[in-house]
């Protein structure tokens, strides 16, 4: 893929996280595509799963983005997401590097974000109190996981 492949690509992809549209995101990714973030460590069609779930339980989503570097076949983009989680309003910033295989599909995705300040955003006094611990960390994990029915990240 080119550079511009690859924006258009990231581009696609982020224009359709943008319009909550889970599938569309889910035929974006590589029959063995790994996905890891602090919560999730999926790979294949756990991936999409895990879009397909978040974006048709999202509310009050929206999300804006930045593609800032590309290269052939590897872009980086920085998004923030506004949501509610449960009653509590979440603003998550993140950094996505993600790799395309060269027919533009996903076979590569790690996101980072503060997980700490995530957690005390969605979690309230449990989260600011726990959420810099590897363990609550491990049981948001094993909870995500099964709410959506994907493997818990290990």
């Amino acid at each position: 893929m080119t550079p511009a492949e690859t924006r258009g690509a990231l581009m696609a992809y982020f224009g359709a996280f943008a319009r909550r549209d889970g599938a569309a995101m889910a035929s974006m990714y590589a029959e063995n595509a790994r996905f890891e973030d602090p919560v999730f460590l999926l790979r294949g069609a756990d991936v999409g799963k895990m879009w397909v779930a978040l974006m048709g339980r999202a509310k009050d989503f929206s999300v804006e983005y930045d593609v800032g570097q590309t290269g052939s076949g590897r872009g980086v983009v920085t998004w923030t997401a506004r949501y509610r989680y449960g009653s509590r309003l979440v603003v998550n910033v993140v950094r996505s590097d993600i790799e395309f295989d060269p027919n533009g599909r996903i076979v590569r995705q790690r996101d980072d974000f503060d997980f700490a300040r995530w957690a005390a955003q969605a979690l309230g006094l449990a989260g600011t109190l726990f959420g810099s611990f590897a363990w609550f960390r491990r049981a948001v994990s094993r909870k995500a996981a099964a709410g959506i029915d994907v493997p818990p990240k290990p």
